[in-house]
């Protein structure tokens, strides 16, 4: 019998939290490659699953990083327009 490596983290709760809550199109990206490593280890396919858990794991950072900074883009937009009316309000 072969020595087995251990499997792979499939990253697969981390791909569809960060699917739901930062960015639908990395995540979706995350999440296919999470649900390929169980399949190509079970098909001894032991470096491609090693590859498409790094890729799942790297994908849902992605995603995360990309809905963080759409957050500061929006807080931002919208804290300098509040600001600007409550300056233009005391004019008035």
């Amino acid at each position: 019998m072969e020595n087995q490596p251990t499997r792979p983290n499939n990253y697969l709760a981390l791909a569809i939290i960060s699917t739901v809550l930062c960015c639908l199109p990395a995540g979706i990206v995350s999440i296919v490659y999470s649900s390929k490593v169980n399949s190509l280890y079970a098909e001894a396919k032991y470096d491609e699953a090693e590859k498409a858990s790094k890729n799942a794991k790297t994908w849902a950072i992605v995603a995360i990083a990309a809905g963080a900074l759409f957050l500061i883009i929006y807080f931002a937009i919208f804290g300098v327009a509040i600001f600007a009316g409550m300056n233009n309000a005391g004019n008035y």
